[in-house]
């Protein structure tokens, strides 16, 4: 794994061959800037066409016996594990991140006097899930940000020392100004310590490279509906293959249980869990968003993660150069390991700058009083120059 970009001529080159790609992927992109990603990315027309299919054939259910739809899953969780480097049996699929950081603090072996350790400003969902435990006597410390607002990762390290601390948890990605962390730091001082990383990846899979077998990650979770273009419902949790056996969910499905893939011998209980992730899983699923996801991302594993990451990078300079000119201050991390594809920043009045960029018809966000531009590959330049136009007028 690489943080290093491409050399700039051949990203431009790259930028010009998806050009076509987005013509056919996303035509309405020719009447609307669309730089809001980390808040929803749209479905591919091929996504779209899959679900319809998928859908006309739920008006007649006999059209989509037992077999199609489990193997549907199967392909699903396998190209979901091409994703980050994991194995199949690695990969649980779950509705939406929530689902997979609750199952994280609810499964972990946690006791009374335990430290669950925090990044301040986190998104709330990986919060929320972690103060529940409180009530069983587990502490839940969020530690400080750095000055720019950031993760302090030396912070982190340094507490991870305390051998109360049992669970690091933080976003691959921050929401509000699209940090990304260093895991694989973060991840090794874990397991020096004796902690266990839980990931919020649902910023980051999709627009950031991350490699599991070179990751020390313990759980992760990631819903599909942003950087993933897939449909609500769609996402998945990774559960490290050594700590899988390890966890029972505090909530279970039937079928996470061996033997019920019979389903002419149901009755048959057997009180053992799976010995792979889908131990994790709550079927029923929604059958027909995983099946528009599976479309989803083997369009986005032939474009590369890496290629993603060096175009949506690239497509920040027109900002950047802007605010360096203005003197705006820019919210998120220019140093390269740290960059994902969001790009925050803090103009004077943003508010008034927000809805000035809004009023062009430019959809993006206000998050925690900066403007978040989240472009993905199908994202141009001539776009984000667009944005710099619109502020521009406001000086």
């Amino acid at each position: 794994m690489t943080d290093v970009l491409t050399h700039p001529a051949k990203v431009r080159a790259l930028r010009e061959e998806l050009k076509s790609l987005r013509a056919t992927e996303f035509p309405w992109t020719a009447e609307t800037i669309y730089l809001n990603n980390a808040s929803i990315g749209p479905i591919p027309e091929r996504t779209r066409r899959a679900l319809d299919e998928f859908n006309a054939k739920r008006t007649a259910p006999h059209l989509l016996p037992d077999r199609e739809i489990f193997a549907g899953l199967a392909a699903t969780r396998e190209v979901l594990a091409r994703f980050i480097g994991a194995e199949p049996s690695e990969i649980a699929l779950a509705t939406n991140t929530s689902f997979g950081l609750s199952m994280a603090a609810r499964a972990l072996p946690l006791q009374p006097g335990d430290i669950v350790l925090l990044s301040d400003k986190e998104f709330p969902a990986n919060v929320y899930p972690w103060l529940l435990l409180e009530r069983r006597g587990i502490t839940v410390e969020r530690a400080p940000v750095g000055p720019q607002g950031w993760p302090d990762e030396d912070r982190l390290c340094e507490r991870l020392r305390d051998p109360r601390v049992r669970v690091l948890a933080v976003s691959f990605v921050q929401f509000a100004n699209g940090y990304r962390a260093d895991l694989k730091r973060l991840g090794a001082a874990c397991r020096v310590h004796g902690a266990y990383l839980v990931v919020d990846g649902i910023q980051g899979i999709g627009n950031s490279v991350l490699d599991v077998r070179e990751t020390p990650v313990d759980i992760l979770a990631c819903g599909g509906q942003k950087w993933l273009l897939s449909p609500w419902g769609s996402g998945f949790v990774y559960v490290r293959k050594e700590l899988i056996g390890t966890l029972e969910p505090a909530v279970t499905g039937w079928m996470a249980f061996e033997g019920t893939d019979d389903f002419t011998r149901l009755t048959e209980y057997n009180p053992s869990f799976r010995g792979d992730a889908r131990r994790f899983e709550m079927i029923t699923l929604p059958y027909q968003d995983f099946h528009g996801m599976l479309h989803s991302l083997n369009l986005l594993l032939d474009i590369g993660t890496k290629s993603i990451a060096d175009v949506t990078r690239s497509l920040h300079e027109p900002l950047l150069r802007w605010a360096d000119d203005r003197g705006v201050r820019v919210v998120s991390p220019r140093e390269e390991r740290h960059r994902s594809a969001i790009l925050c920043i803090a103009p004077p009045k943003p508010v008034e700058a927000y809805h000035a960029v809004k009023r062009a018809h430019v959809v993006c966000s206000l998050r925690e009083g900066a403007i978040r531009l989240s472009p993905h590959w199908y994202n141009t330049v001539e776009e984000m120059e667009k944005v710099a136009d619109v502020l521009d007028g406001l000086s």
